[in-house]
Parts: C-alpha cells; structure tokens; sequence
C-alpha cells in the first residue's frame, strides 16, 4: 500500500484566515448534510518543521467528513519560518483554536461538540491545546502524540527536533519545558486517549505510556490504545486496516 506521504493530496477544504501570516489558516471541512455538526480541531505533524504541511492529514479529514465529522484542519508556523518554533508555533495553534471556537454557529458546528486531535508533533500540539482550554473542548485524541517533550529531547527524535523547537534542551530552558510540553501540563481534566502503533519508530509507545502513567496518578480519564503491528503514520491513513480502531476512538471522545 502506498505511503499516505506519497499519495496524492486530498482535495483542499475552505482555506479560512485566523491571522495575517500567511501560515496562519485552516482547512474547514463540514458534511453536506444537516447539521450542527460535530467538529473536530485537527493538527498536523512534521516534527514541526516547515518541510511538512497540511496536505498530508487532508484524507484523514475528508474521512472523517465523510462519516458526518466536521474538520478544521489547521497550519501554523514552523521551524525554518519567520515566526516558528517557541513561542509562534504554540501561540498559533491556540489563536486558530479559538477562532474556531468562537465561529462555530457560523460553519454549522455545535460548539458543544468540539474536540481536538493531531498527528507526531501535532499530538503534541492537540494535548498542549487541551491543557491551554482556548475553546470548550470534548476532549483529546493523540496519535502518536510526542507527550513528553524531555523525554523526546533525550531520545533526540527525529535529529535533535525537539531542541530546534524549544531553542534549546531543558536544563537551558526549563520554563519554556514546563509550559509547553504536555506532561508537564497534567492534569488536563479532559478525557485523553494517546493511539499509538506498537512498532513506531518515529514516536516510540513509550512516550505516550509515560503520559498515560502520569496522567492516572492525578487522576485524569487518560488511556493509550495499543496497535498491534503499526508503525507511525497508519494511524493518519482511511486506506489502512488501522482506520477503525482510530475512528472508534475519535467517536468515543467526540460524540
């Protein structure tokens, strides 16, 4: 089966502008059909860096359109962009969440429906939203989520990403550490499920078994969701034998 990184785009959403930057857009998705809809938050990865866009999680959204869950799939600024990295990348992510929020009866959506979910550096990114609150939220969903931003600095993910993220390693900046990785951030006080493929090289299971570990002792409704057999990016991809145990969790959550 082809990489979901190598088959052709999906069609675009409505390009929708919640800054002046011209990274600072979503991708809405809504079903041709009733409504409101159910909406999910949908953050891409890429370790964030600007080589990866939005286009690759774009069937994963038009997926979920498909089975009547709106999407707003949402660029940001990234690493190797005028503005990327600590702060901009987070501080954008939270700007488009809330302008989504506050437009929900404008795009057919039940603001009372809406959840988030992101994919690598954007389960990151999903979980790091869920802890900001900019937006009423049903609830998290990582897929393959780096949680744990010290622990992905020491495995130095994706050559040192982490690092090009933050300016820098923990013991350099322990601040910027405690605010934007999400472990950091517990507890959430929102349902978490992290799906993660048991063969990921990427974003190994045991990031989002040491959230998941941590999350419980506070108390939160936190669980990961084993895949037998999946590396990283069948989690993302309508075309792999993964995609119902991925849509399962995202109903679970949202509806």
């Amino acid at each position: 089966m082809q990489n979901i990184l190598d088959r052709p785009p999906a069609e675009p959403g409505t390009r929708i502008s919640y800054g002046k930057d011209p990274n600072q857009f979503g991708e809405l998705r809504v079903p041709g059909f009733g409504g409101p809809h159910p909406a999910y938050v949908v953050i891409h990865g890429g370790f964030w860096r600007a080589a990866y866009d939005l286009q690759h999680i774009g069937h994963f959204c038009e997926a979920l359109r498909m089975e009547g869950i709106a999407t707003f799939s949402i660029e940001y600024r990234r690493i190797g962009q005028k503005g990327g990295g600590w702060p901009g990348t987070f501080e954008d992510v939270r700007a488009a969440a809330a302008f989504f929020g506050s437009n929900a009866a404008k795009y057919n959506i039940d603001a009372r429906k809406i959840a988030v979910t992101g994919h690598s550096a954007g389960g990151h990114l999903a979980l790091w939203l869920g802890a900001e609150k900019p937006l009423p939220l049903r609830g998290v969903v990582s897929l393959a989520g780096v949680a744990d931003l010290r622990r992905a600095y020491e495995l130095k993910l994706s050559r040192g990403a982490v690092g090009e993220l933050m300016g820098g390693g923990p013991d350099h900046f322990p601040e910027r550490y405690k605010q934007g990785s999400p472990i950091e951030r517990l507890p959430l006080k929102l349902p978490v499920r992290l799906v993660h493929g048991m063969k990921d090289k990427e974003v190994p299971a045991e990031i989002g078994e040491r959230y998941e570990t941590a999350a419980r002792a506070l108390k939160d409704d936190a669980r990961v969701i084993a895949v037998p057999g999946a590396g990283h990016f069948e989690l993302i991809d309508p075309q792999a034998t993964e995609w119902r145990l991925v849509t399962a969790a995202l109903r679970a959550i949202l509806l």
